[in-house]
């Protein structure tokens, strides 16, 4: 017997309630998403503020500050969101936290934003490393330059495919560079400059024919700049200063005829000349410092009309330099000091105005040319000596027997001793010869770097930094100001008379700070040399005086100076 109606609904009317229920819970948590941000992502993004230590996030706030993804990830504090999807509902594509001072970890609730894109958190004051959950995220763009990162290179990034640009510059990573990078088959651009990077460089990452930019400097590695270098067609920009490897440079880099920029420094071993760099046609930047190079200055370099900036400093160039430089239109700056090159000043190189700075010092040229503020040409003549000076550089009316220099400050007196001002502003080339008892020379640019970060005075202009802080420390006079140089920086006292002297330097590091900051975290290390001889190799001031601020340590020498 067919059961009656009654029945039939006693016997479904759970089920219906059931689905009831479901339906109005669907539909409350839709309207929660609708013109906003998926709940989930909201939860993951508290997640990964907690982690990284970032505070004024809560769920109560419209956590998307954006919907348009600028042309690259340089905003500050910026969460960009997409709400293009079904239902008006926002998903997070991009994070932007730059120069925030955040002090936790990389966040691992970073896999929780399944439509992330682009991840930046450069300059922070982040520890540990990479999450291993970060292998599963479809990021294109990650940015963690400017931390306290430590460790080997994860092998498990390899596995992030997507990623087209790849930077971890100025952190503490160690180890060598793990071959699973070379998996990176959509990789545009690959940065590593400033870590602890040793070993070579595997043969893997010759898969990575779509790189465009590759920045290895400032690292340990060992052994030659690899041949398979010819792999990376599409390279435009190329930098590998004092990174540790040996030359000389491989002859097949004239293949990479895409480079603007090609930037090499330092390389130890023997000795080579220029490679073969005509092919290369548009190159703008090219630095080849300290590269042990011997031979002439190559012909077609005067006729790379693209050419800016030009740097084959310290190394072993002789003969005579080009008789002109006239197919170089917008060359502004040419860096040429620490050769052997004879011979007379090319035509013109006082006068042409697109040449902003030239740096001829230490040479061997025969003929004398006039000074100007942009042209150094200290020591540039051979036989030069203060008894025979250029044109604008006076000889000396008196004899001194002493000199103390406040470098980079003002006139300070101490006790019974007068430190004179050195407000002299600096340059990329520039030779201070307005005075008579002691000039200063200053040589080389800041690369890739923006004033504004850091402590620095006015622009890069001035060479000049100046301490932010209070200090404790007596004389603190002489720690307000010092002079600036990314390359060289020489003082010249001609006018003491021969005899023994003793001389002391003062140190103390006043641009890098102390705190928990990003701008805590750089490294300062240099040569100092006394009448061309070292006195202080790979001298670091934070790690001598125990700290930033501090004068615990200066350097008294003895010396005979003659002239």
């Amino acid at each position: 017997m067919a059961p009656a109606l009654s029945d039939i609904l006693r016997i479904t009317s759970p089920l219906l309630i059931l689905m009831l229920l479901t339906f109005c819970m669907g539909a409350t948590n839709l309207e929660a998403q609708v013109g906003g941000l998926a709940n989930d992502e909201v939860e993951a993004l508290l997640e990964v503020a907690t982690q990284l230590g970032k505070k004024g996030w809560n769920r109560n706030m419209n956590l998307c500050n954006d919907t348009v993804l600028p042309p690259f990830p340089y905003a500050n504090n910026e969460v960009v969101c997409n709400c293009s999807f079904p239902g008006g509902v926002c998903h997070v594509v991009a994070i932007y936290l730059n120069g925030q001072d955040l002090d936790g970890s990389l966040p691992k609730a970073i896999q929780k934003l399944p439509h992330l894109k682009q991840l930046s958190l450069w300059a922070n004051y982040l520890s540990g490393n990479i999450p291993p959950e970060w292998a599963n995220t479809k990021l294109e763009i990650l940015f963690l330059d400017v931390n306290r990162l430590t460790g080997k290179i994860p092998s498990y990034l390899g596995k992030i495919t997507t990623l087209r640009y790849l930077s971890i510059e100025n952190n503490m990573f160690y180890g060598t560079v793990p071959p699973e990078l070379g998996d990176l088959v959509n990789l545009e651009s690959l940065t590593l400059s400033a870590n602890n990077l040793s070993g070579e460089l595997p043969l893997a990452l010759a898969n990575l024919i779509r790189l465009k930019q590759l920045r290895l400097s400032s690292n340990n590695f060992t052994g030659r700049i690899p041949e398979f270098i010819q792999s990376w067609k599409q390279l435009d920009a190329l930098e590998i200063e004092a990174a540790g490897f040996t030359g000389p440079i491989p002859s097949n880099i004239s293949l990479l005829t895409s480079l603007t920029e090609l930037r090499i420094s330092n390389l130890l071993g023997n000795g080579s000349e220029i490679p073969n760099l005509d092919p290369i046609a548009n190159i703008t930047y090219l630095t080849l410092r300290n590269c042990n190079l011997s031979g002439k200055f190559p012909q077609y370099l005067t006729n790379k009309s693209q050419l800016q900036i030009l740097d084959l400093s310290f190394n072993r160039l002789s003969g005579p330099l080009p008789p002109s430089f006239e197919g170089l239109p917008i060359l502004e700056k040419m860096y040429l000091t620490w050769n052997n090159f004879t011979g007379p000043f090319p035509q013109g190189i006082n006068t042409r105005s697109p040449v902003k700075e030239i740096d001829l010092s230490y040479n061997n040229f025969t003929s004398e040319a006039k000074c100007k503020e942009s042209l150094n040409l200290f020591k540039s003549t051979w036989g030069w000596n203060y008894s025979k000076p250029v044109e604008c550089v006076s000889a000396c009316s008196a004899e001194r027997y002493s000199v103390h220099i406040n470098c980079g400050g003002s006139v300070a007196t101490i006790g019974n001793t007068t430190y004179e001002a050195d407000n002299e502003e600096g340059g990329a080339a520039k030779y201070a010869y307005t005075r008579e008892d002691w000039q200063k020379s200053t040589t080389g640019h800041f690369w890739d770097f923006d004033f504004s970060w850091n402590y620095y005075v006015a622009l890069d202009s001035s060479y000049i930094a100046q301490n932010m802080s209070i200090l404790n420390m007596s004389n603190s006079v002489l720690y307000t100001e010092a002079s600036l140089t990314p390359l060289s920086l020489t003082y010249y006292i001609p006018c003491l008379v021969n005899g023994n002297y003793n001389v002391k330097l003062h140190f103390a590091e006043i641009v890098i700070r102390g705190n928990r900051s990003y701008s805590s975290l750089g490294r300062r290390v240099f040569d100092v040399y006394i009448q061309n001889i070292v006195v202080l190799k790979d001298f670091n001031i934070v790690t001598k005086a125990g700290g930033v601020d501090k004068i615990k340590f200066s350097l008294n020498l003895s010396f005979n100076f003659e002239f």
